[in-house]
């Protein structure tokens, strides 16, 4: 007989955009037995995009305990739960890939969606508050400390010894109940246009988080934020491939440093030395990002930690071609990749977008890790890229007019009240005789 899973998720925002966090819970659909839980700080990201996260990770939850189970969503996430049941369209380029991961998680018909009101919310909420004020004292989550579930009971206890409680106020499926739509499984939910009508059905929420957080005071910036966490950005040096502008990714050749790169990153590492403010040494996973690394680490008498959520992009097919060879080979697929994020590029690639989304969490979790200190990440051109695009807002397209140099230097700063400052973009004065 198959098990079937209630899944309730919620996420919140202390600014929008501003420090966020999800929770998620896992109840037996038969006996009302909470199964799992899970919470998460996530930095600075916006409501809908921690509320996505929160369904994400009850839906990885659910299939973990038993991947042939049957799953019912209930959130309080109108927005959420009518694009994830294919009537709403996903138009945000931050949504879009959580959705298309979400609809991944279990096949389309086992899966149904419910919009509850947030009173009824309240497990998955109380994770969600736990989990951001961990954050603030940076901290992580811990399940082990949670009170989210006897406090949720105390107030379940309350209402239904009350002959007045409604019957919704229980677990179970109320009237907005919706199956996903039948679609493959590499496709996002179907959808229908949101219109300015739809908009108070979700603005309420991020509304609500804002007026609950503190406002940051005007001018450049609050007088009490603290010292930032400040990410600064080198770009390995070069390797055989880059001088000839040949697609490298994390899907191909993983090719050395040449002699050229070795000594740019010796360049890198006096310039380093010399600023002596790197406190911490993050690498991508790849050869020439942690030769690089090893060279700076060496010169700074630190360690290096690699970290995988800093690797490049995945070019797929392209990899070690020219632009030119991909242009003539690949043309469509190229102009796709061109035109759209959520493009990948021929043979199963992954696209900005889901490069975009790996570098907003693995931003989100190193500046809960490192707050106010000042952490060298040695990564890769679309990283790097991506990190100075979200902290400006910049467009997904601006990735294409940003010029970023081998053993290049780029500097980051992300504040308490979920502010970012760009303080420095595509530096390579210390390679210069």
């Amino acid at each position: 007989m198959t098990r079937e899973f209630i899944v309730e998720a919620d996420g919140g925002s202390r600014g929008n955009p501003g420090p966020a966090g999800y929770g998620a819970v896992v109840v037996d659909a038969a006996s009302g037995e909470t199964l799992a839980e899970a919470a998460e700080y996530l930095g600075v990201v916006t409501n809908n995009v921690a509320e996505y996260r929160g369904l994400l990770a009850g839906l990885r939850a659910a299939r973990d305990l038993d991947p042939s189970a049957s799953v019912h969503v209930r959130m309080d996430s109108k927005l959420v739960v009518e694009q994830m049941s294919g009537r709403w369209k996903i138009k945000h380029p931050d949504m879009k890939p959580l959705a298309t991961e979400a609809a991944r998680v279990f096949p389309a018909d086992r899966v149904t969606y419910e919009w509850i009101p947030r009173a009824e919310n309240k497990h998955a909420d109380r994770l969600a508050n736990e989990a951001m004020d961990a954050g603030r004292r940076g901290e992580r989550w811990s399940a082990s400390r949670s009170t989210a579930e006897a406090d949720v009971r105390v107030g379940v206890s309350e209402r239904a010894s009350s002959p007045t409680a409604p019957a919704a106020s229980r677990r179970g499926r109320g009237a907005e109940t919706c199956a996903a739509p039948p679609r493959g499984r590499d496709q996002p939910p179907p959808a229908r246009t949101v219109t300015t009508a739809d908009a108070p059905a979700f603005d309420t929420r991020a509304a609500r988080n804002t007026a609950t957080a503190p406002q940051p005071a005007s001018g450049w910036a609050s007088p009490d934020m603290g010292a930032p966490a400040t990410f600064v950005l080198l770009r390995h040096g070069e390797t055989p491939l880059t001088p000839q502008k040949r697609f490298s990714g994390s899907g191909g050749t993983d090719p050395a440093l040449s002699p050229a790169g070795l000594g740019q990153a010796r360049a890198a590492a006096d310039a380093l030395a010399r600023r002596g403010t790197i406190e911490v040494i993050l690498a991508s996973p790849l050869t020439r990002t942690r030769q690089t690394a090893a060279a700076v680490a060496e010169r700074l008498g630190l360690d290096v930690t690699v970290d995988d959520g800093l690797r490049e992009t995945d070019f797929g097919a392209w990899e070690g071609l020219t632009f030119g060879e991909v242009r003539e080979r690949h043309p469509d697929d190229l102009n796709a990749w061109l035109a759209d994020p959520e493009a990948r590029p021929t043979g199963g690639g992954e696209s900005f977008a889901e490069t975009a989304t790996r570098i907003a969490a693995t931003r989100d979790r190193l500046v809960a890790a490192h707050a106010g200190r000042t952490v060298l990440l040695v990564t890769h051109v679309t990283p790097i890229k991506t990190f100075v695009r979200l902290a400006l807002g910049a467009p997904a397209e601006s990735l294409f007019r940003m010029e970023l140099s081998a053993a290049s230097l780029s500097a980051v700063a992300y504040y308490r009240d979920g502010n970012a400052s760009v303080r420095l973009f595509n530096d390579t004065s210390h390679l210069r005789p």
